[in-house]
């Protein structure tokens, strides 16, 4: 298939090359790096004037271009997994077809979230067409199929590199920075701080394009030398339970493992087949990515006005993708429900249950601002047996200015929330589900 491999190698070594995964070139043209492991070779598949060719180096704008080594431990070793060349697969709706019968054979998944894995193995190899992406979960607990999950569906997507709990993260941040592909990562829940900081650094960077990760690094003079790495792209994750980080919550697409008896067709070991099964659909999908990479955009008009940005912000790139009506539907539903459930939770929180408090009090003010003794007061009153602190007006002053972003002044001696601050209370209420009617009378007495 190629030839040369020892030839490049040496140049790579004399520096005579720069050594490349994938190029999205200013004509249109792609690069993408296979691995033909019987062959032990690495070469480029290249589109161009759509036809694909392979070869074993590419110049462009005067530099030459050399695909990774075969002896790369993370490509030898398949941590990370590569198509070997281009493969034709018909119709797009026959390519998605074959990819959830595989995942379907290998792994029990509900029908919704088979689907959606399907569709992000698409989306996962035209990620790079987009600016934002939402990441697929698994979550549950041990032996309810997570980390099997993870290897079927992440054995089909883009340059996919695996990785757990196990793994130290400095080299991590290294492969996801050089090959820029899907991190597949298992037992991602972490039991120490340091390395609970260091991954969430990654999965809340990932998923927005141009927000690297900066890292202390010394060059070989031991001068300091920050460098940027990139961690922008697709992600499988499995943990057991959830991320303190609401924010980060809201990043993922989650299916719960184990709430059901495990289908008797799912083979107990993974078939001899399977790497090979898996490795023909990934050369489907090179091919699937060079015809569709430069037609492929967001679509706007998927935005539902229902969801909060975040939400829209999170689904639009993998709706803009997917085909069918139904699945878009379940997708929308589903991230109404986690809004609603998101909102109920800020709900009952201390922020929550001061907004309940001062939108009733504006909505029957007949003054020009609300004294922030006032709701300490009525807080104290309804909810002081859930607090173990004193609540106190310095306290309530701090969380409406720090948590909701609300002004306060200091009028006659006392701190008070001015009525101009009423319309964004009343966003606020809506973020946190809190009713907006008027007060009825001596509802707060």
């Amino acid at each position: 298939m190629m030839s040369g491999n020892d030839t490049q190698r040496r140049n790579a070594e004399k520096g005579k090359g720069s050594p490349t995964v994938s190029r999205c070139l200013r004509d249109g043209a792609l690069i993408e790096l296979v691995y033909d492991a019987d062959q032990s070779r690495t070469g480029f598949a290249v589109w161009a004037a759509n036809h694909w060719s392979v070869t074993s180096e590419y110049e462009v704008d005067g530099e030459r271009l050399i695909p990774f080594s075969p002896k790369n431990n993370l490509i030898r070793t398949e941590a990370v997994l590569l198509p070997s060349e281009p493969r034709e697969y018909g119709t797009e709706a026959r390519l998605l077809l074959e990819i959830r019968s595989f995942i379907h054979r290998h792994v029990d998944l509900s029908a919704t979230f088979e689907q959606l894995a399907a569709y992000y193995v698409l989306f996962s190899w035209l990620y790079d067409a987009f600016n934002d992406l939402p990441y697929l979960r698994l979550r549950g607990d041990y032996g309810t199929g997570k980390t099997r999950a993870l290897l079927t569906i992440g054995s089909l997507c883009y340059k996919s590199f695996f990785a757990s709990g196990a793994s130290t993260v400095s080299p991590i941040f290294h492969t996801l920075d050089a090959f820029q592909g899907t991190l597949v990562f298992d037992e991602a829940d972490f039991r120490f701080s340091d390395e609970r900081s260091e991954i969430v650094k990654i999965l809340n960077n990932g998923n927005v394009r141009g927000l690297p990760v900066l890292r202390t690094m010394q060059n070989q003079q031991r001068e300091f030398n920050p460098r940027a790495f990139r961690v922008f792209g697709p992600k499988l994750v499995a943990t057991r339970g959830r991320y303190e980080d609401k924010g980060l919550e809201s990043r993922f697409l989650t299916e719960e493992m184990g709430g059901r008896s495990l289908r008797s067709d799912i083979p107990i070991n993974l078939p001899e087949r399977f790497k090979e099964e898996a490795l023909q659909l990934r050369n489907k999908l090179l091919l699937f990515r060079f015809r569709k990479r430069a037609s492929t955009k967001l679509d706007g008009t998927l935005a539902d006005p229902s969801l909060e940005p975040r939400g829209n912000q999170i689904l639009l790139p993998l709706l803009s993708i997917v085909t069918s009506d139904e699945l878009r539907s379940d997708l929308l539903a589903a991230a109404r429900e986690s809004q609603a459930m998101s909102a109920a939770e800020r709900g009952t929180s201390i922020e929550g249950q001061i907004l309940e408090i001062l939108v009733k009090l504006m909505s029957a003010a007949d003054r020009a601002a609300i004294p922030i003794a006032d709701v300490a007061s009525l807080l104290m009153e309804r909810y002081g047996t859930e607090y173990s602190r004193p609540i106190t007006n310095r306290w309530i002053g701090s969380i409406l200015r720090g948590r909701l972003n609300l002004h306060t002044y200091k009028s006659h001696g006392v701190f008070v929330v001015p009525m101009s601050e009423h319309s964004k209370v009343l966003h606020q209420c809506v973020r946190y589900g809190i009713p907006t009617e008027p007060m009825v009378e001596g509802e707060l007495e």
